[in-house]
């Protein structure tokens, strides 16, 4: 074993803490209607009205899950008047989305 290297990568590695953070964060991304109103949210910003009939979902469904985006601050709002719109939170979360859809997107690579 090579101290000096165990040691420089013992200090490069995230804390347990940090590991259960994105573990619980990556976990609650495991919805795929979450995941499809991130999607339509990559897009534009829209209300929860609009969604719903995206989604196909009733407004109270998709008023819960977006909460619950709110409260792991993948999503946030602004309102109009009477109407609230909803947005990707920030650019990181844009850049999350999207770099996982085009690793989805490219071809398996051969093991061999």
């Amino acid at each position: 074993m090579d101290i000096d290297i165990v040691q420089h990568v013992a200090e490069e590695v995230i804390s347990t803490k940090k590991a259960q953070q994105m573990a619980e964060f990556f976990s609650f991304l495991g919805d795929p209607n979450r995941l499809r109103i991130l999607s339509f949210l990559a897009t534009k910003e829209l209300c929860v009205s609009d969604l719903a009939g995206l989604l196909n979902m009733s407004e109270s469904a998709v008023s819960h899950q977006l909460r619950n985006l709110r409260v792991m601050r993948l999503v946030g709002y602004r309102k109009q008047g009477r109407n609230v719109f909803y947005h990707l939170h920030d650019h990181h979360i844009f850049h999350l989305y999207q770099a996982v859809a085009e690793h989805l997107d490219e071809p398996a690579e051969s093991s061999n």
